[in-house]
């Protein structure tokens, strides 16, 4: 399950991977800080923030005129690189520099943050209701058509149509982030795999992960009905709503369900295997790449001398390109595994959707699948192999614009820090 957002599902997980660096939420002993030298190695760290696709995972940017820590990340990526914005050299004055590159650090991730979780959300909302839609016809495999589609589900029932949701996707994100501190918090769960890993912390970090996406999958559950439910029919419910049906689905109350609709258990092993093996994926991804291009601008710096402004970039880029790779990757691989885990849990649920080959009208979900292995079964007979990949062009359209306002970003950036030179 991931939202583009969580690395997981939808919503459900976080999308980048797991970082091995020591010292991050308590998990493992804090790094020490010494002398004011130090500081060079965090002058291009960006401020904190939540989410953010450029901070390493285990670090903490300190407040300004704080020495950073006296251990160096290992690795020839992460030495000073010659021309580096570690002072005043290279032209530009080290204040200004300093500051500029705090707040275009700030700037960079919360434009990457801005598009995976709001400008992508369209794409979400198209994507969900094709993969749902067993009645479809046109499967929405190319970006054009499903351009052609939200331009008629805008014009016959507004923006808001492609906007629905939005609210609860945050919302799962929350009960995910709360939900996995807390289980660490409580037991001997790491939350993040130390530098020095064996297999038996890998089995535990992935059973803490197991054990958060079943505490969220209620409330993924309601926030998927909110995504994919036709605004035609749709009730103005409060932002709240997926938090009161996430617990009524729980406790058996709340609106009423047909008798198709799946229980939570026979729902605990897809939806713990789409948020697990998404983890792992874009880890695994997230990790080799970041390994290439950093070793590939080591390289780069030790060959030929290199301005300021492009070391300045490099110590950005790599970060947010490798979770793009990786959620990416990780959403392509594991889209037929989504396309059935989203009928499953739509199923009795009574939802309405709407008619994404006509652009108008709605349509009922009554399916009967009996579990996991019968709906894989079902599609495959009924649909072919390309109904696991039921509005696959909105993916295709999502990462699209993620990568195009990657580089819109970088080349403002760019442009900054060469007018402050």
């Amino acid at each position: 399950m991931h939202p583009r957002r969580p690395d997981g599902f939808d919503g459900l997980g976080y999308r980048g991977g797991a970082r091995d660096e020591q010292g991050f939420g308590g998990a493992f002993p804090a790094r020490s800080f010494s002398s004011a030298s130090d500081l060079s190695h965090w002058v291009t760290t960006p401020p904190d923030i939540p989410g953010s696709r450029n901070l390493h995972w285990g670090e903490k940017s300190p407040p300004y005129g704080v020495p950073g820590p006296s251990t160096p990340l290992e690795g020839p990526a992460e030495e000073p690189f010659p021309g580096g914005s570690s002072g005043g050299g290279g032209g530009v004055p080290g204040q200004s520099t300093e500051q500029l590159n705090r707040f275009a650090g700030f700037g960079i991730g919360l434009a990457s943050l801005f598009t995976e979780n709001v400008l992508a959300h369209p794409c979400i909302v198209l994507r969900r209701q094709c993969q749902v839609n067993y009645h479809a016809r046109h499967y929405h495999l190319t970006p054009f058509t499903v351009i052609n589609i939200m331009y008629s589900f805008n014009k016959t029932q507004g923006p808001r149509a492609l906007w629905k949701g939005m609210g609860s996707t945050f919302i799962v994100q929350g009960v995910t982030l709360g939900a996995e501190g807390i289980i660490s918090e409580f037991t001997p769960l790491p939350r993040e795999i130390s530098h020095k890993w064996n297999p038996k912390q890998i089995g535990e970090h992935l059973l803490l992960k197991s054990l958060t996406y079943m505490v969220a999958m209620p409330f993924y559950s309601a926030s998927l009905i909110e995504t994919v439910q036709s605004e035609i029919i749709r009730d103005n419910t409060g932002i709240l709503e997926c938090v009161k049906e996430g617990i009524g689905r729980v406790i058996g109350l709340g609106v009423p369900h047909s008798k198709r609709l799946l229980p939570l258990l026979s729902l605990i092993f897809p939806t713990v295997l789409h948020g697990v093996l998404h983890y792992i994926i874009s880890s695994i991804i997230q990790k080799f790449v970041l390994l290439i291009l950093k070793r590939k601008t080591y390289s780069s710096h030790l060959a030929e001398s290199t301005s300021p402004v492009q070391s300045m970039l490099d110590a950005y880029f790599p970060e947010l390109i490798a979770n793009f790779a990786a959620s990416l990757c990780s959403d392509v691989i594991l889209y037929p595994l989504e396309t059935v885990l989203h009928r499953l849990h739509i199923q009795g649920t009574r939802t309405i959707i709407d008619n994404t080959d006509l652009g108008y009208e709605v349509l009922p979900i009554n399916t009967q699948y009996e579990g996991m292995r019968d709906c894989i079964n079902t599609i495959r007979q009924e649909e072919g192999v390309l109904g696991f990949y039921k509005g696959f062009g909105a993916v295709i359209i999502q990462y699209t614009l993620h990568a195009a306002v990657l580089q819109i970003t970088k080349i403002i950036y760019s442009t900054l820090l060469q007018n402050s030179a």
